[in-house]
């Protein structure tokens, strides 16, 4: 698949204003594969196809999560994790594009997970910091996403899990070892 034919998909999928979210992360998911050299062609089409299912109703995609046998723990979380492991599902088996880190580029952009590859990284930051984010903290992450991916993973995970324990709200198993991977690889705590 290419960068057009991913365009006219997820635009027949998504609102208008998704849609141009998925634009604007795929243009910062190509100028971070720039700086830390990946590929700029998967992190246009990962970050492209990342929200492919985030439109799908809640039903929906509870329906595609037994389809597809994916984990049923994932119920047990808030439905807007559940886009992502739907999404890469159908991008890959319907679509055909398997190539594994963009699959779990788009699964784990949610959730982020431990032992990350730099694509999944790139796409979990590019949708934190694409230009239209605005909430504390994001400017922060934006001048880490120049210098330093880890960090601003990590500054990313650790904002995200401050705003859900602040709203009493759980908080997904990956996300936790993703926090604490990268605590570890920046320095932090041991």
């Amino acid at each position: 698949m290419n960068e057009r034919e991913a365009q006219s998909i997820v635009k027949s999928k998504l609102s208008k204003d998704r849609y141009e979210h998925t634009l604007r992360v795929a243009q910062t998911a190509k100028q971070l594969a720039e700086i830390f050299n990946a590929s700029t062609k998967k992190a246009v089409l990962a970050g492209l196809l990342h929200d492919y299912a985030k439109c799908n109703p809640p039903d929906e995609l509870k329906e595609q999560i037994k389809h597809f046998r994916l984990p049923k723990h994932l119920l047990h979380y808030h439905k807007e994790l559940w886009h992502g492991p739907v999404g890469a599902k159908i991008i890959k088996e319907e679509y055909m594009v398997t190539d594994e880190d963009i699959f779990h580029a788009i699964y784990y952009h949610t959730t982020a997970r431990e032992n990350m590859s730099l694509l999944e990284k790139i796409i979990y930051v590019a949708d934190y910091i694409e230009p239209g984010r605005k909430f504390p903290g994001v400017e922060e992450v934006r001048k880490l996403a120049e210098v330093n991916l880890d960090l601003a993973t990590h500054r990313a995970i650790r904002n995200s899990m401050i705003h859900l324990l602040k709203k009493d709200a759980i908080i997904f198993p990956d996300t936790f070892l993703a926090y604490n991977q990268l605590t570890k690889i920046i320095g932090g705590v041991k």
